[in-house]
């Protein structure tokens, strides 16, 4: 079972804070011969080219010294970037998109994978065997993470809304036990934690899946990041991808090894290949942000515009238009 992070979040975020204070330039900028770098993510599959390239060692080729470090969720990555404990930030899109509309100083420099294999997970004695069967439960959900945009698009599917049902927010790694305990009637997490909840339920585990929501994980940036770093960075993970691609047993190993602990071998098996990697800026994705903005708006009350010309604002595509032009579709 994936080993609870939350705790150490404080802690990390400190010692990401210590290292950019004494790195000149550590936070995304141009050192001395080279980018030092630093690059929050989360526990997730999403970005493993980033920390493919990290176990791996693929960096240097392309004049980069990145230090990274792991999150329980990709908000909390986000949050390290507008902090300013990071340069860089691998997160979800409904965190990026948040971010925009209220106001903060994110730029999107690339999508880097794409993922839409959810499942709602149950337990047989509350007998819910379709998503109407939702109405009126206790749903389990990580408000504030891509994961609540998947249980909303759930819910549309059965013309519900978060108002139809009990929302508790509770971390990705709480939903299992508050299934077990019978505290959710449902909920929905991160796919790492689908087998232990199937484990912990035993014969009482149900699941409806659900491939409605295409997630997408970004590389994000903060203020404090140049173009000639961003675009070095994108380089190498379009490297890691590659090498990726040519041993993907190679690459799974990799993705274990740099998780620490986190992420089960089991899980990176069967889940990685469902995961479709690459660096892009596609109109696509921008359709996807502007929906994602108009729902965050609505159930959220944010602020800021949720139009796709305000969303287009935030995509910063020169550094990787630099580094790998077949890339960006947009149109400027």
């Amino acid at each position: 079972m994936p080993r609870p992070r939350a705790a150490l979040a404080v802690l990390i975020a400190a010692l990401l804070s210590l290292s950019a204070t004494a790195c000149a330039g550590g936070s995304g900028g141009s050192a001395a011969g080279g980018h030092r770098v630093t690059i929050a993510g989360s526990d997730q599959l999403g970005g493993a080219p980033v920390y493919l390239a990290q176990e791996r060692g693929l960096w240097s080729a392309d004049g980069v010294e990145a230090t990274v470090t792991t999150l329980p969720t990709g908000r909390d990555a986000l949050n390290a970037v507008l902090g300013g404990q990071a340069g860089f930030g691998v997160v979800g899109d409904l965190p990026a998109v948040t971010a925009a509309l209220g106001g903060r100083d994110v730029r999107i420099l690339a999508e880097l994978s794409r993922f839409s294999d959810w499942r709602l997970l149950t337990r047989t004695d509350r007998q819910i065997t379709g998503f109407p069967a939702l109405k009126g439960h206790k749903v389990g959900v990580p408000q504030g993470t891509n994961v609540e945009y998947a249980l909303s698009r759930m819910l549309a599917s059965a013309q519900l809304t978060a108002a139809d049902v009990t929302v508790v927010n509770l971390a990705p790694n709480q939903v299992t036990a508050a299934l077990a305990r019978g505290d959710i009637d449902a909920g929905v997490t991160f796919p790492s934690f689908y087998e232990a909840a199937r484990t912990a339920l035993g014969e009482r585990y149900a699941e409806l899946p659900f491939a409605g929501y295409t997630a997408r994980t970004l590389l994000v940036a903060g203020p404090g990041a140049d173009d000639a770093t961003a675009t070095a960075v994108l380089r190498t993970v379009l490297r890691a991808r590659q090498a990726a691609e040519a041993d993907p047993a190679a690459a799974r190993k990799a993705v274990v090894a740099q998780a620490k602990g986190a992420l089960e071998p089991g899980y990176v098996e069967t889940f990685q290949s469902r995961y479709t990697y690459g660096p892009s800026l596609t109109p696509e994705l921008l359709a996807q942000l502007a929906d994602e903005a108009a729902w965050a708006k609505a159930a959220q009350n944010l602020p800021g515009p949720a139009d796709p010309q305000a969303l287009r604002a935030r995509l910063h595509p020169g550094p990787l238009r630099t580094a790998d032009p077949a890339a960006v579709t947009l149109t400027d």
